[in-house]
Parts: structure tokens; sequence; C-alpha cells
């Protein structure tokens, strides 16, 4: 349906920002498409919406179903909160589904294990097949790999849960983001050993959004949502996440991200995704801007070609003050 873009069935657009998103619909997540496939996408986006009967909208937010199965999200002008519900409401909202679909079933392994041994003499040790089971089972949960981050030299670190849960972040004095990734020693990885691996600005950013991942593994309520998207907006920078994270100097206490409330995790990670295409888009300009250079440079060596060098002066003459 939209030949500049053939992917994704679910696509999120704002026209007048000039942004285009394609929505995963495995985990609803919002993926920046890059610049020079978007302004065409954009506009074949507008057209079928405009054209499609089938569309629901706010004020604000629009959504068609395009009888392709396509479907697009059309952006206005949003306040955050209906932005936000619209954006990660889905996101937060299939983790969470899944962390109690897990829960049950964790509660359910529990349960046999506990009530097994009683009827062990009659199952014939499925006890202690239970047991075993159950402490290999926290085992593993406890040591493997939940997020891996990219360090300030480009290597790979890969943190189990208590070492997402004891990183801290902080706003440097360089107004850069700071992370400490706390490093951990043990059978189970949880024992903290004082160290931690730093990462710095843009590194520290993408390294908060896995973190941040891996934290909300549960998601939010549509309540929580809401909330969180009330503390972005509140943020007093336009840079949201420095309005989030504490400066360096300013908190006694170390920021760590697993001792934070559900708000203001799901808020951070909200803040950290929009700093990301913030950068992204900061880039971007100064790619149109060197390219405008270029463009213009090129103009004037062609207006002047074939004109006499004395009009030239005299335009030049003209121009002076």
């Amino acid at each position: 349906m939209v030949e500049a873009l053939p992917i994704g069935q679910r696509l999120a657009f704002d026209q007048a920002q000039g942004r285009l998103w394609v929505v995963c619909r495995k985990c609803a997540r919002w993926n920046l498409t890059p610049f020079d496939e978007r302004w065409e996408a954009i506009e074949a986006c507008e057209r079928a919406y405009r054209d499609t009967p089938r569309r629901f909208a706010t004020d604000n937010i629009g959504l068609a179903r395009l009888p392709s199965g396509l479907e697009l999200v059309r952006i206005g002008e949003p306040l955050r909160p209906e932005f936000a519900a619209w954006r990660y409401g889905d996101q937060f909202g299939k983790r969470r589904r899944r962390a109690m679909i897990l829960g049950v079933g964790g509660l359910g392994v529990v349960a046999g294990a506990q009530f097994a041994p009683l009827l062990a003499p009659v199952l014939g040790g499925v006890g202690l097949v239970a047991s075993v089971v159950q402490s290999f089972s926290s085992t593993y949960m406890s040591r493997r790999t939940v997020a891996r981050v990219r360090g300030d030299d480009g290597g790979l670190l890969r943190l189990n849960y208590a070492r997402v849960s004891a990183t801290t972040a902080l706003v440097e004095e360089s107004d850069r983001l700071g992370l400490a990734v706390a490093r951990t020693r043990g059978w189970f990885g949880a024992t903290p050993t004082g160290e931690s691996d730093i990462l710095h600005g843009a590194t520290a950013v993408e390294g908060l959004r896995c973190l941040l991942r891996a934290l909300n593994f549960d998601g939010g309520s549509k309540r929580a949502v809401s909330a969180a998207a009330g503390l972005v907006d509140r943020s007093r920078s336009d840079n949201r996440l420095f309005g989030l994270v504490p400066k360096a100097g300013k908190t006694r206490f170390p920021f760590r991200l697993g001792h934070q409330g559900k708000e203001l995790r799901l808020a951070l990670e909200m803040a950290a995704n929009e700093d990301a295409e913030r950068v992204w888009l900061a880039g971007e300009l100064l790619d149109l801007e060197r390219a405008w250079r270029e463009a213009e440079e090129i103009a004037q060596i062609a207006d002047g070609l074939g004109l006499p060098s004395a009009l030239d002066d005299q335009v030049h003459r003209m121009k002076r003050p």
C-alpha cells in the first residue's frame, strides 16, 4: 500500500513534524524510519488515511484500517498523555499481560513444589524432582543475561538483573548523561564488587534504554502510563531525560534505577526513547544544512555563469549597505 515503505503492518506518521514510525506488532515498539525513506511515505500515508472511510479520530490522533490490513496512526498535535497512551499503551500493556501470565505459571510451579513432597510416597520422588527443577530455575533466572549494552570502548556488556538494578544514573557537569553499571560477583552474580563500568553521553542514553526495558519487563497499567507521561511533561527541560535524572552534586543518595518507583521508571524509558529520536533528528538537520550549503554554493556559481564581470561587480556594489 505504501511503496516507499513496504514493511510493517502499522505505520504512525506526523506530517507536521516530518516523522514516520514503523510499529512492531509483536513488541509494540515505535521505530523511527530513516530520513531518506520518510517524506514520500508520509504523503502516501496521508492520502491513504483521507481516502479510508473506516477511521476513528480524536482532535489530535486518528486511526485508520485499510482493506489490506494496514493500520495508519495519524498524529496531529496531541497532548502528552494522549500521545503516550497511543505510543506506549500497547507496549507496556503487552509486557504487563505477559508478566501476569508468567507469574501465574510460576505460582503453579511453586505450589506444585510445595505439595509434591506430601505426595512423594505415592508419586515416587516427584517432590524431589520438582525441588531440583525449582532450584535450577531460580539459579538460571538470577544469572541469565537480561540486557546487553555497549561500553564507551565499544565492548559488549552482558548484564543480569542484579547489575541492571544496581546501576546508577546522573547528569554530569558537562550536561551529559552518565551511567555507572555496577559489577557483581558470586555464583548468583548478585554481590556488588564496588566497581563499575562507566558510560557517557550517547552511549549512556542507549544503554539506559536497554536497562529500562529490562527493569520494566512487567509493563504498566493505563493509570501508570498516564502518571509516567505526566512526569515527563512536567520535567523542566528541552531534554526531558535530564529533567528526571538528578544532576551531579544535587543528590545525597545514588540514583539507582532498580530503587525507583514504577511511574518514574516508565517515565525514564519514555524520555530515553524520545531523547534518542531527538539526537537522531538533530543529526539529520545537520546533514540537511550541509546539503543546503552545498546546493547554495552550486546555485551561486550557476547564477554567475555567462554574466559579464562588470555586471557582477555592480551587483556587489548594490548589495553593500
